[in-house]
């Protein structure tokens, strides 16, 4: 009897193959003030998506484990034009649920803070 779980284990082949982590996919949406609505998909490990820097923002997100609230913002020159931008983000980062809504100042701060990932 004890050797069923072993059997069992060789005939699945699932105690062969490593654990893969879920997929990660989020969708990122922006508007702003001029009524502009932009929308994408991101999916990380697989990278994919409609994402146009799809890379450089699954990389950012990696390094922040999907926090969007720990991203450093990069060293970038921005107006201080007030043109407000809301971000939402929803979906799930390594099967964890990932809700995330800001306003910034204007696009160019967005893409700034964020890293490039609200650069879309």
């Amino acid at each position: 009897m004890a050797l069923f779980p072993l059997a069992a284990c060789l005939v699945s082949l699932s105690c062969l193959a490593p654990a893969q982590p879920p997929a990660s996919t989020l969708q990122l949406t922006s508007h702003d003030t001029a009524n502009r609505i932009s929308s994408v998909v991101l999916t990380c490990e697989p990278t994919g998506g409609t994402h146009p820097k799809r890379d450089k923002a699954c990389a950012v997100l990696a390094s922040v484990n999907g926090d969007f609230s720990r991203i450093n913002a990069r060293h970038q020159a921005c107006t201080l034009i007030y043109a407000p931008v809301d971000v939402t983000v929803v979906g799930t980062w390594h099967g964890k649920p990932v809700s995330f809504r800001t306003t910034y100042p204007n696009r160019c701060i967005a893409d700034r803070d964020s890293d490039g990932v609200f650069a879309f």
